[in-house]
């Protein structure tokens, strides 16, 4: 997904807000300016990341922010696997609670509010579009072999595990694979942070091969491509790994809260809005 001059405002704004550093800022710009039409704002972040690890070392420890959100949603696992149990439709509710969890996102919030995030529990839905976008996920894992789920941040990785439950339940014969980081980035979740909240209990799990958050197919892993590759059903999470993957070539299934205004202004949305859209596409990978 391009980078807009309104992102790149964005992404330069923020570098600016965590470190001030004039020669750092001189180098961003750099790196902004010289973007090319297929760069996108994960791939932009990666390269800052990459900079800033350059001339400071390594940047901002998420450690215990990330574990702090893992033991949150963690502490709420039962009392929400009960609420998912007693609806109607298990696999829905889940997969709404399960897009709530996106939230807690440091990359594209300037601020994550743990009160934010448990009130927005009480109004969790799909837009009335979105239930198109769900039969075709029904349908799509009912035909299915291989899926693969592109998880995006700690603590909403719990409500993925919840959700990954549902659909192994509702489709059995689904072969159920997770993609995590391959490194730290951000407060996304890696493999030790999946571990951690028991997602390989549900389904296998894989990371990209790259300390970036985002799926980017050419930065992915020989064995995270062919993983890729081979899963006939896909859910990314988030609204970097949407930035990163859609128009790729992949037929896939995209569910996010939209955080910022080019994604309100894209689905026409309200702020903190869950969005679920498909991707058809035969561009070539």
């Amino acid at each position: 997904m391009k980078v807009t001059e309104s992102c790149a405002k964005c992404l330069y704004d923020k570098q600016a807000h965590k470190n001030p550093d004039e020669a750092y800022l001189k180098r961003v710009r750099q790196i902004l300016d010289r973007r090319s039409d297929t760069d996108c704002s994960p791939y932009m972040v990666y390269l800052f990341n990459r900079l800033h690890e350059e001339m400071f070392g390594k940047g901002a420890d998420y450690t215990d922010i990330k574990k702090k959100y893992n033991d949150l949603v963690l502490g709420m696992e039962q009392s929400i696997r009960d609420k998912i149990d007693n609806a109607e439709d298990p696999l829905l509710e889940a997969l709404t609670i399960s897009m709530v969890g996106n939230y807690i996102d440091l990359g594209a919030m300037n601020h994550v509010s743990e009160d934010t995030f448990l009130k927005l529990f009480e109004k969790a839905k799909l837009r009335d579009e979105d239930y198109i976008t769900y039969e075709a996920f029904l349908d799509a894992c009912r035909n299915g072999r291989n899926m693969l789920l592109l998880c995006d941040n700690c603590g909403e990785v719990v409500l993925d595990k919840l959700l990954l439950e549902q659909i192994g339940k509702r489709f059995p014969g689904l072969n159920i694979r997770a993609m995590v980081r391959g490194g730290q980035v951000l407060n996304d979740a890696t493999i030790e942070d999946a571990v951690y909240v028991g997602l390989d209990k549900v389904c296998e799990l894989t990371d990209n091969g790259s300390a970036i958050a985002g799926t980017i197919y050419d930065m992915l892993s020989d064995e995270a491509k062919k993983i890729a590759d081979s899963s006939d059903v896909i859910l990314s999470k988030g609204q970097g790994n949407y930035e990163s993957f859609s128009g790729h070539g992949f037929d896939a299934f995209y569910i996010f809260l939209c955080k910022c205004d080019l994604f309100t202004g894209r689905f026409n949305v309200p702020l903190l809005t869950g969005v679920f859209v498909e991707e058809k596409s035969n561009i070539s990978k």
